[in-house]
């Protein structure tokens, strides 16, 4: 969890399994945009070093005048890879390979390619992908229950409910309705709790008749049908292959990249009933 602690990157949802791994984000722009210089570069040098003036920089000791566009240049530079999604799995997966490859006393390509990432457009792609993505080990039947799953978010949060807290370093629940603009997730951490084991149990078991009402209640506000959610948790990966989302979040989605043509929209069928 040290990369959720140096980038403005939040970890929703998490899944290590034997030969690969998925996450859940969120970019945190409004934290890193507030982040003075020095608070930059010192993110940066827990795991960069950085370059020898912002180095200088970190020990206060004097810049020159003629340093000074340099010195914003990196600092500009460093401030937006801390919110890039693409230097958070950089710095996630190399020190992963540099030790596989250690143990394996062997060199060379450890990851088969480039990790794959998707937009996840609103509540219920959100919802339904950290479903997806904490129910790994059951579909993989390496586990039986969401508390049995080890290496995932979901084991993290039943272990942390235990004890009527929520885990430190995952995006939190915030409940139904945002108070004080706190960043979270809009739902209840019970519920969500809930409504994954209720899953696992009905794709571990078929048991569609197994559901309780508080994961009705969940898939009633987000306008899912029962059937497309075990469809989704259970296929997400090849039913979705671009954004995710409904019709109108694709829509807004693309008129804010200035798509002439709404992508992945045949993808929404898998939404409603």
């Amino acid at each position: 969890m040290l990369l959720a602690q140096v980038f403005a990157i939040d970890i929703a949802a998490y899944a290590v399994m034997s030969n690969h791994l998925h996450v859940v984000l969120r970019i945190d722009a409004e934290t890193a945009q507030a982040w003075s210089s020095m608070e930059v570069i010192n993110q940066w040098h827990q795991l960069f070093k950085g370059t020898l003036l912002t180095q200088k920089f970190a020990k206060d000791e004097p810049i020159e005048a003629y340093e000074l566009d340099s010195l914003n240049s990196s600092i500009a530079e460093y401030r937006r890879r801390l919110m890039d999604i693409s230097w958070f799995m950089r710095a996630l997966n190399e020190p992963i390979a540099r030790q596989a490859n250690k143990e394996d006393d062997c060199t060379g390509r450890f990851w088969e390619g480039r990790f794959k990432s998707q937009a996840l457009l609103g509540d219920a792609a959100v919802l339904a992908c950290m479903a997806y993505v904490d129910l790994n080990p059951i579909r993989a039947k390496e586990a039986t229950t969401p508390e049995k799953s080890g290496f995932t978010s979901i084991q993290r949060r039943i272990n942390a409910a235990v004890n009527g807290k929520q885990p430190e370093r995952l995006l939190p629940f915030v409940g139904n309705e945002r108070k004080d603009m706190q960043k979270g997730l809009l739902f209840d951490a019970k519920d969500y709790v809930i409504l994954v084991d209720d899953t696992g149990r009905m794709v571990r078991d078929d048991k569609r008749g197994a559901i309780r009402p508080s994961t009705a209640n969940v898939l009633n506000r987000l306008n899912i049908s029962l059937d497309n959610w075990l469809n989704i948790t259970h296929e997400f990966k090849h039913l979705f292959k671009g954004p995710v989302g409904s019709l109108e979040d694709l829509t807004l989605y693309c008129e804010h990249l200035d798509k002439k043509r709404v992508v992945n929209a045949s993808s929404c069928r898998h939404w409603h009933s």
